[in-house]
């Protein structure tokens, strides 16, 4: 599976932004696909998931802030984010796993500064 994210940038304390990760197959062929993040000098940690059939996974750190949604005609996940906080920036990673195999994206670089 390829994974291609877009939509990360800089942004301000409190606004929103949108990620896209599109996969070379259908969502249907995938058990698991969301979003990591990576922040400097920290672990990689979840940030959203979605099943394949449809129940979803967050941080504890991103519910209510966060959502993710999934184009299955477009092969595509989505991340809303919203009221976004400083403690959000990292390269925000796509994710996808199959049988009993983990891929991943490239990943997009989400940066909040005042």
């Amino acid at each position: 599976v390829q994974l291609v994210e877009s939509g990360g940038g800089l942004v301000q304390p409190g606004e929103s932004l949108r990620l896209s990760c599109a996969a070379s197959r259908s969502l249907f062929s995938i058990e698991t696909i969301g979003w990591y993040r990576q922040a400097p000098g920290k672990q990689r940690e979840m940030v959203a998931l979605t099943k394949r059939w449809g129940s979803n996974i967050y941080a504890d750190s991103v519910k209510g802030r966060f959502t993710i949604s999934r184009d299955n005609n477009k092969n595509t996940v989505y991340l809303e984010m919203n009221s976004l906080k400083f403690e959000d920036t990292g390269v925000y990673l796509c994710s996808a796993e199959l049988s009993q195999t983990t891929y991943w994206g490239q990943g997009t670089q989400v940066t909040v500064s005042s």
